[in-house]
């Protein structure tokens, strides 16, 4: 099957542009270099075609009980303008994928977007039109993913770069809030979150005018890819969808991956009693950071042990952090071992070298 392409692929084939599949998609995995672009970021502000995120809307007068069935965060919580991070569940509670879940403005057609993560959108498309049909609810589903393209303009200099851009309003919206402004003569939906740690806009916009808003950002910001977007969400400790969690290889509920705040047990969602009943008993594994005190680089599926050589627990992310200059990791361990400061040993190519649970994010952010 040939690999879906955004609509920019034409802008960083002739950038000089490094790409890779992800998702089904061939996107940019470095225009410069990953610790170039990941300094940028850091430092300045550096610009990323996100358009592999899926983006579904939902609408009619059965959209907000159909959200709030299939995602497990409160979505009537949300004013139009508003955003929430949320996950969704299959009936044994287990994480399928994550998502944003936007509240659009009144008049809007849809009333919710929701962005699932790369090769997720078909899924949850199937998803959400099955689950409708079932329950007999009045509500349209569309996956519009195709039709958009999407960009993240991100790092300290970020929230100017896109005020001289999209207008100063934007700098009135607060962390997960989004409106509608004008990017280069195209209308963008403009919202305050990120994947990286740092201060920053998310702009989704017409396939059409793709070219004309990544114009607007990258001339003047470092254009970054996917490797580095992968180093800066691991310095923070963020889930990567597939790796930290996949339904089938690395089942993980909300409360294992570490974001059961997204979890409003009120609302019955799907899988919400099996996950009210984790709650209670508590989960035997957890989410951690950890930093390797050796030499080696932690990669996804080593194994963690004790200090005495039993198995504890699994890396599922890994990296050289550019910012630290040190080896840092995520994943799962027993909970008897999650503690921060505890001893533990990452199995690199066979060898068991010595790393301490560190909290999350390792840098300040």
């Amino acid at each position: 099957m040939a690999l879906r392409t955004p609509p920019l692929y034409g802008r960083h084939d002739d950038r000089g542009a490094q790409f890779t599949e992800f998702g089904g998609w061939e996107m940019p995995v470095e225009f410069d270099s990953i610790r170039t672009e990941h300094a940028a970021v850091r430092e300045a502000a550096g610009v990323f075609d996100v358009s592999h995120m899926g983006e579904i809307e939902v609408g009619g007068p059965d959209a907000e009980r159909l959200m709030q069935r299939l995602t497990t965060n409160d979505v009537t919580a949300l004013d139009p303008g508003d955003a929430q991070y949320s996950a969704i569940t299959d009936d044994e509670g287990v994480m399928l994928d994550d998502t944003v879940v936007y509240r659009l403005p009144d008049g809007d057609d849809a009333e919710f977007l929701f962005v699932p993560n790369a090769g997720h959108d078909e899924q949850m498309y199937e998803r959400w039109t099955e689950h409708r049909d079932a329950n007999d609810l009045t509500a349209t589903v569309d996956n519009v993913t195709g039709e958009y393209g999407m960009v993240a303009v991100q790092g300290p200099d970020a929230p100017d770069l896109v005020a001289q851009r999209a207008g100063d309003s934007v700098l009135d919206l607060g962390r997960f809030e989004a409106a509608y402004a004008d990017v280069a003569g195209v209308e963008c939906w403009v919202a305050n979150t990120g994947y990286t740690g740092e201060d920053g806009f998310e702009v989704v916009f017409p396939a059409d005018g793709a070219g004309a808003v990544w114009d607007a950002f990258a001339n003047d910001c470092q254009p970054c890819g996917l490797g580095a977007r992968d180093t800066l969400r691991m310095e923070v400790g963020l889930l990567l969808s597939g790796q930290d969690f996949h339904p089938e290889e690395n089942p993980r509920t909300p409360y294992e991956a570490g974001v059961g705040f997204v979890v409003d047990l009120d609302t019955e969602f799907v899988g919400c009693d099996r996950l009210a009943a984790q709650q209670e008993a508590g989960v035997d594994e957890t989410f951690v950071g950890f930093v390797l005190d050796e030499r080696g680089v932690p990669r996804h599926g080593y194994d963690i042990t004790n200090e005495d050589g039993d198995h504890v627990g699994e890396v599922t992310s890994g990296t050289m952090s550019p910012t630290l200059d040190e080896p840092i990791g995520l994943g799962y361990v027993d909970v008897d071992y999650a503690d921060d400061g505890t001893p533990i040993e990452v199995v690199v190519r066979g060898t068991g070298k010595r790393a301490t649970i560190t909290p999350t994010p390792f840098i300040d952010s």
